[in-house]
């Protein structure tokens, strides 16, 4: 009996035997995802409800990853303008009934009353740190910023950003019983310029508040540990993550699918191919992608395994390219 794509993109998830390697790739829809400002401006959200629409009736993904370009804002009054360490201390939760909950549920609902019975679809939320990072005026300086925070106050950070993680937290579970999303894709990346002790004390608790809270309502969630712009990182830091799939920078990192899953303790992957206008998913020809298709199955295997890309890929990219990853992986 065929698999639909939501029962082949579960079953690779689960680690089960499949028909077909599922495979998914996403892109940004706005020019400036991280300053945009939905909650502000809406019809910046019906421009990626568009583009996020058009992109699925058109490219037929197996799965889709729920792009949030105007939702990256932290709507929290208490959480802005933070210059010290001292300030996290000042960071109080939202209310539930908040727009920033609301909007982003109600943004999910719409796109999962519509394919949510056919596809497998995971909403984007990022750690608190990165969540911070995205908001300092000067995103060049953010990971300073956080870094030296952390350093200087641990205790205090600590504070704040147990805050924030509550909030995603809360935000996650709603967004799976209320939005009706399949999952959640959870982004973060290690802190440069911290060790990995300051690390597991600061931020580690609220980044497993969130998983946890996810993992409470939906076995199917994806850890993304983001390597975008080159950012290294140690994935070891997240082998106890309790996670169904992790996507890492496999290219970025130099960690192939083989030997990240051995770090990871085994758990399926999603990746295998790099995400940027030099290599070969965005430039290749179609004998080049589907020989790549081929090699990663070969090093990789056919189970516990959906094909997919480091990060998001350019957003011009040609979308036959999809395709022909997706005929190859048959």
């Amino acid at each position: 009996m065929t698999q639909s794509k939501k029962e082949l993109v579960l079953a690779a998830m689960d680690g089960k035997q499949v028909e077909r390697v599922p495979s998914g790739f996403w892109f940004h829809f706005l020019d400036d995802e991280i300053h945009a400002n939905s909650f502000e401006h809406p019809e910046l959200m019906e421009k990626v409800f568009a583009g996020q629409t058009r992109y699925i009736d058109e490219a037929k993904p197996d799965f889709v990853k729920i792009m949030t370009d105007g939702f990256f804002p932290y709507e929290n009054e208490t959480a802005k303008h933070l210059k010290t360490a001292a300030d996290f201390k000042n960071i109080k939760p939202l209310a539930d009934d908040d727009k920033w909950f609301t909007q982003q549920i109600d943004y999910a609902k719409r796109l999962t009353k519509r394919y949510g019975d056919e596809l497998a679809m995971f909403f984007n939320v990022f750690c608190a740190g990165t969540t911070v990072k995205f908001m300092q005026a000067n995103l060049d300086e953010s990971e300073a910023f956080l870094a030296n925070a952390v350093k200087e106050d641990p205790k205090a950070v600590r504070q704040g950003l147990d805050v924030i993680s509550h909030d995603l937290a809360k935000l996650a579970k709603r967004l799976i019983t209320e939005g009706g999303v399949t999952g959640i894709y959870f982004s973060l990346q290690n802190l440069l310029g911290i060790s990995p002790e300051l690390y597991k004390e600061v931020l580690e608790p609220g980044e497993k508040e969130i998983l946890a809270a996810a993992n409470s309502v939906s076995d199917y969630n994806i850890l993304h540990i983001c390597g975008y712009a080159g950012h290294r990182n140690d994935l070891s830091l997240y082998k106890d993550y309790d996670v169904k799939t992790v996507n890492w920078a496999v290219v970025v990192e130099g960690v192939p699918i083989p030997e990240g899953r051995k770090i990871l303790n085994n758990r399926p992957a999603l990746g295998g191919f790099g995400n940027l206008d030099s290599e070969l998913l965005y430039k290749g020809s179609k004998e080049e992608i589907q020989a790549e298709t081929k090699r990663i199955l070969a090093e990789a295997g056919r189970q516990g395994v959906l094909l997919g890309a480091d990060c998001t890929v350019p957003r011009d990219i040609d979308w036959k390219h999809f395709e022909w990853v997706r005929e190859a992986a048959r």
